[in-house]
């Protein structure tokens, strides 16, 4: 009864080529289900582990966005060199430049930033740590990228909660368990400043973060960029981090930011980065996935090739003498296999949308249920699995098994319609 809805409902749905191709493929069912789940799988392997890859790139994309900014603003080369004393390579006057981007309704925020090193001391134990000068809506543009683990993060200098002689400081997790503080302790700072000198503050713990990276988390720091220029004896900022509503405009941004800069004729040259030139591990995680998904798809490329091209042969071979009397009452060869094209046209139509149709439900059970990966290499902690189903995805993977199962089609057929026709209505 199943069978009998089936057909009516190709009938009546199909064109009448494709409904004969439809009836052809059911003379044997089961050769042409096990080449339908053939390709399903084939197509549900693509489009996972491509929906995979894309959710792994934008989280990479704005993990390192959101840390660094879209557009830093800096002298030229200042990531090519070393300073030779803090701040001398800053920038001088920057409230004028923050001003004038944010006049862009496409900028989120400008943020300066203070990059120095130095010595952080409990009284009893140094360590070497790289900090970061910034302002309290530094943390809120990072979002869920900054994993806090104790206290909080750096306050509003502005607000009447701040205690001015109790400066504050945000410790990575492993750097105050090496120096063996928790929130509320004090530890001191030493740094050279910009003059040469050696300079000394003391700072309490306000809060503990984890970057997910053990290195970063054994060394890096967070305070006040008021507190760093202090520090550092200078007024200067090291960078100017613009920050965009979104990503996908930063190359159009760039244009945008740069006209502005060199309108205002500043006595200081810009250079303008965008957060692609300076996100190492993203462009070689992206390199890598890209690598091995496009290995990936040349294998199931060849696993759907080698069983089309058996079915499609089988098929040809037990209907050659049917193919050498349509010869015969007059069909051309180029109608013949145009039959079998169709043919493998449906196998590869009906694969597709079963195999993509089983990706989308993987993607609906991993928005469900959480499963979290293991922790990349040289991180600490793991991150929750999903796949993106994109429709982009699943018509590039219709379209090339398509074409590979017509390609295995035409080479399977044309060798039997090339037989000639009293060869083949005595083929047995």
């Amino acid at each position: 009864m199943g069978e009998l809805n089936i057909d009516k409902v190709a009938e009546k749905v199909m064109p009448y080529y494709f409904r004969l191709a439809w009836l052809n493929l059911r003379r044997n069912g089961r050769r042409s289900m096990l080449s339908v789940m053939i390709i399903a799988i084939a197509v549900f392997a693509l489009t996972s582990a491509g929906g995979f890859g894309l959710y792994t790139y934008q989280s990479l994309q704005e993990s390192t966005a959101r840390d660094i900014g879209h557009i830093t603003l800096s002298v030229p080369g200042y990531f090519e060199k070393d300073e030779e004393m803090p701040l001398s390579n800053g920038l001088n006057n920057t409230q004028t430049m923050i001003s004038e981007i944010m006049n862009n309704e496409a900028v989120r925020a400008v943020q300066s930033r203070v990059y120095f090193t130095g010595l952080v001391s409990n009284g009893n134990k140094s360590a070497i740590f790289t900090g970061t000068g910034v302002n309290d809506r530094e943390f809120s543009l990072k979002g869920p990228f900054l994993d806090m683990r104790e206290g909080k993060t750096l306050s509003d200098i502005t607000s009447s909660r701040y205690n001015p002689i109790e400066p504050e400081v945000m410790l990575g997790v492993d750097l105050a368990k090496n120096m063996n503080v928790g929130v509320g302790d004090w530890i001191t700072l030493l740094s050279t400043t910009s003059e040469g000198a050696l300079n000394a503050f003391d700072f309490k713990v306000h809060g503990l973060y984890s970057t997910g990276v053990p290195e970063l988390d054994k060394r890096q720091l967070y305070i006040h960029i008021q507190s760093a220029q202090e520090l550092l004896l200078s007024d200067k900022v090291s960078t100017l981090s613009v920050f965009l509503n979104d990503t996908a405009r930063t190359e159009a941004m760039m244009d945008v930011v740069d006209n502005q800069i060199n309108a205002m004729a500043l006595e200081q040259a810009i250079e303008l980065t965008s957060w692609q030139d300076r996100a190492f591990f993203y462009n070689n995680v992206k390199s890598l996935y890209n690598l091995i998904f496009g290995m990936m798809g040349l294998v199931m490329g060849l696993v759907v090739f080698v069983s089309l091209f058996n079915t499609m042969t089988m098929s040809v071979t037990e209907r050659t003498r049917e193919i050498g009397t349509l010869s015969a009452l007059g069909s051309y060869r180029k109608e013949i296999v145009g039959g079998f094209l169709r043919e493998a046209g449906l196998l590869a139509v009906i694969g597709s949308m079963t195999g993509a149709l089983l990706s989308a439900a993987l993607s609906l059970f991993l928005m469900l249920v959480e499963v979290n990966m293991p922790p990349p290499p040289g991180y600490s902690e793991g991150y929750p699995l999903h796949i993106y189903f994109s429709p982009e995805l699943v018509l590039s993977a219709t379209g090339c098994v398509l074409a590979i199962c017509l390609f295995a089609a035409y080479f399977s057929a044309r060798k039997g319609v090339n037989k000639p026709i009293t060869e083949a209505l005595s083929y047995v």
